[in-house]
């Protein structure tokens, strides 16, 4: 056979690689765009992205309300940025809907290289990683953003604020209209909130916890592969809990019930990791003693054998 030849059969596995990839791409996009496109379908007189804004902003709003706000206003000051906000949101909402298409893509492609017990192994891990996202997302829209928006909003005297505003409002102005009233000294400090901005602090505590709950699985997933143990892990607690104390802070705003409630939330899913990780080596060893590899380990913890076996080194 010549080199060619040898060439051309050594390269024609990875071209069918590499078209079977493009094929499992294409579709992934094919996919994404079209959770994209379900976000700007009309509902009600507003696109599906316009309802998903409201529900990721229902924290602000009910933390302007409770201040005094009695009409929460978001504003935007460039012709484009609301565009682009709901471009945002249905780029991320639309990676969420695509996101079983693109998973199950993805597997098509890597499991024909896995052995049966390894997919038996990271399958489950790829079910339990969207499960523990939508957890932690669901728990920083319903707990901790509520909480941040009320420390954020609190500093300033809303109400008064609020108040102030309508009553020199003139009467034949809109309801809509904002109208600052005259002052003799000082400045009036409000808050005119941007649509991008608030979002943005949504959705960071969206991000930041959903990867938080992904603790778990990433831990439970590197013991299925021997690189952490059950031991190592709880040796390493005391630094585990300065490093959850320090992430707390970076991630939350300077309220300490904020700061407590991720702490005991992560440190929580730490705890649980080290549990499924006892889980998983309590299994692997159950099974190798099953297949006999622990026979020769007990023979050597056994004194006399220990004995026989250093007597004949000595002689």
């Amino acid at each position: 056979m010549s080199n060619t030849e040898e060439i051309d059969d050594s390269s024609a596995p990875l071209i069918e690689h590499l078209a079977e990839l493009r094929t499992r791409l294409i579709r992934s996009v094919l996919a994404l765009l079209v959770g994209v496109s379900i976000c700007f379908i009309p509902i009600g007189g507003d696109f599906i992205a316009v309802h998903i804004l409201n529900f990721l902003l229902s924290p602000i709003e009910a933390s302007l309300r409770a201040l005094g706000d009695p009409s929460p206003t978001l504003q935007y000051t460039s012709p484009q940025e609301y565009l682009f906000t709901l471009f945002r949101i249905s780029m991320v909402f639309g990676f969420a809907m695509a996101f079983p298409v693109i998973a199950f893509q993805m597997w098509r492609f890597v499991a024909p290289g896995l052995y049966k017990n390894e997919k038996g192994a990271f399958l489950p891990f790829m079910i339990a990683s969207p499960f523990m996202f939508l957890l932690g997302a669901s728990f920083a829209h319903l707990v901790v953003t509520p909480l941040a928006m009320s420390f954020f909003l609190g500093f300033a005297d809303v109400s008064s604020i609020f108040a102030n505003l309508l009553s020199n409002a003139e009467p034949n102005l809109p309801g809509e209209a904002v109208v600052v009233p005259e002052t003799q000294e000082g400045i009036k400090v409000t808050f005119f909130g941007k649509v991008n901005e608030s979002l943005d602090i949504t959705l960071k505590f969206i991000m930041a916890f959903g990867l938080c709950f992904q603790l778990p699985v990433l831990l439970t997933l590197m013991g299925k592969a021997g690189l952490v143990s059950s031991e190592g892990l709880g040796s390493v607690r005391k630094y585990a809990m300065i490093a959850i104390l320090v992430l707390a802070a970076l991630v939350t705003p300077p309220d300490v019930v904020t700061q407590l409630i991720l702490f005991s939330v992560v440190y929580g899913l730490y705890e649980v990791s080290i549990f499924l990780v006892r889980r998983v080596e309590t299994k692997r060893e159950t099974k190798l003693r099953e297949e006999g590899y622990y026979d020769d380990e007990e023979e050597f913890d056994d004194p006399l054998m220990k004995e026989f076996e250093d007597d004949a080194d000595s002689k």
